[in-house]
Formats: structure tokens, sequence, C-alpha cells
């Protein structure tokens, strides 16, 4: 089971948008072969950070509305997303001190 919750375009906005804390949407597709070596990396920063990040994982396939809003070209691509605003993003499977280090700069 996925530490990160899923998000929907119906949901990206509650559950992204209006969060109070900062927000790792991981924009990812089941057949993409990089996205399933990022899924651990984006588990681990959700356990390391959880109560300080919101993670959430959303399935480009199914909500193709909120990944071309935000011009989603090659997958895994993963935003930052702070007081409703994308912050900074990181394109391909990162290791995790890549990606704790960007997310840091928003904490």
């Amino acid at each position: 089971m996925s530490a990160a919750a899923q998000v929907t375009d119906s949901s990206f906005k509650a559950d992204v948008l209006e969060s109070d804390v900062p927000v790792l949407v991981d924009f990812w597709a089941p057949w993409c072969g990089p996205c399933r070596m990022v899924a651990p990396v984006v588990d681990e920063i959700a356990e390391q950070y959880a109560g300080q990040v919101k993670v959430v994982k959303l399935n480009t396939d199914e909500n193709p509305n909120t990944a071309s809003q935000y011009g989603i070209r090659s997958i895994p691509t993963l935003m930052i997303f702070k007081g409703g605003q994308r912050v900074d993003m990181v394109v391909g499977a990162v290791p995790k001190t890549t990606l704790a280090s960007t997310l840091e700069k928003y904490l």
C-alpha cells in the first residue's frame, strides 16, 4: 500500500491547491517504468515528512485534464505546490536525496 494518496482531476483543487501544507504531486502512469522506480522514493518521502508535507499521486492516464493544465510532457514529473501555486518541479526518476533537498526549500 502506497503512503501517498491518489488524487484525481476532480479532487486536485481541494487536495492540492487548497492544502495548508506544501504538497508533492507525483504525476505517473501504470505503464511507465521510471515511475515504478521512483514510487518507493515518493513513499519514503511521504513517511519521512509526514505532517510537514502532503504527498499525492496523480495517474495521468486517468486524469488528463490536470496533467495538461500543468504541461506534463514526460513522466514521472514531481511537482511541489505551496499556497496553491506550483513552486518547483523535478522531472524523471531522481534519487531520494535530490527530492528531499528540493522539498526542504519549501518547509
